[in-house]
């Protein structure tokens, strides 16, 4: 790729619209454990659209809680803590995202509805494992936004990344490597820089960065990791969206056994996720 190219990446994620700042302080405030739900609660109120967002959210079909729920203290209790904060992390970025420029490597639809699976779909399978309840909205929030470093690559690579997609699928490469012969940089690269300008630390910054590269990773955050990577796969082999990907690798033995998952978790998965998709859809609404 052309130095032109590069910058074109770095200059469109440098003026992708940043993280609001109600959302920033809720992860700073949310890193604190001595956090109360008082305390969320006078962050997320300082910004009436993330209120709404937050509140749509809880009053979905994808929680499905069966009684309207009006007072944000209250959700923040009923939901907890830190699934508060991952709903407000992911309705933001998508809510700046979802509606980006289109361009021709990657159908954007195609792509969010991949997403949404690999959310839900590893938000299944850590329940199934028996995750703490209060963890397994991180699952989904890692899930839906593992591959947004495929959003600079396709706004701003143009032609370029349709040519590497195309070769994906010609040379039957996996997308991450067709990236790097491409392009010189692959979406697990962008997603580093995404990663770094909006300070998404922990495990989904985690996921965004490493789901690729696995064997290189020395984090604390290896059991949503691995889960994200089982995800991915149960999407592209569902053929449920498109993330460029016709060729994925395939997560080796070891990624199973970590998780103590057999071969069948993904046709016990399949019925729930497919359920569970169009529910989540409310967060490509916000």
């Amino acid at each position: 790729m052309s130095t032109d190219q590069h910058r074109k990446i770095e200059e469109y994620i440098k003026n992708m619209p940043s993280l609001p700042t109600s959302v920033a302080k809720v992860l700073e405030v949310c890193n604190n454990p001595q956090t109360s739900p008082a305390d969320l609660n006078h962050v997320i109120s300082l910004d009436p659209v993330l209120v709404g967002r937050v509140l749509k959210l809880i009053n979905s079909a994808y929680y499905g809680l069966g009684q309207q729920v009006t007072n944000l203290v209250r959700a923040i209790i009923m939901l907890g803590i830190n699934t508060v904060k991952n709903l407000a992390l992911s309705s933001a970025v998508v809510g700046n995202l979802a509606s980006g420029r289109a361009a021709a490597g990657l159908n954007m639809e195609g792509f969010w509805r991949h997403s949404l699976c690999v959310g839900v779909a590893a938000k299944t399978i850590a329940k199934k494992r028996g995750i703490d309840a209060k963890q397994l909205e991180e699952y989904f929030t890692a899930g839906l936004l593992h591959d947004i470093g495929k959003i600079p690559l396709n706004a701003a690579a143009g032609a370029d990344y349709l040519l590497t997609v195309s070769v994906s699928d010609r040379d039957r490469l996996s997308l991450v490597r067709a990236e790097d012969r491409n392009l010189g940089i692959n979406h697990c690269g962008a997603g580093a820089k995404i990663v770094k300008a909006w300070k998404l630390e922990g495990a989904v910054g985690d996921v965004i960065v490493y789901h690729h590269s696995h064997l290189d990773y020395d984090g604390d955050h290896r059991n949503i990791l691995y889960t994200i990577m089982l995800a991915n796969r149960f999407a592209c082999e569902m053929d449920i969206g498109f993330s460029g990907d016709r060729h994925p690798e395939k997560p080796g033995p070891s990624i199973r056994e970590a998780l103590g998952t057999g071969s069948e978790i993904f046709e016990e998965i399949a019925p729930t996720v497919n359920s569970e998709i169009e529910k989540a859809e409310i967060f490509l609404k916000l």
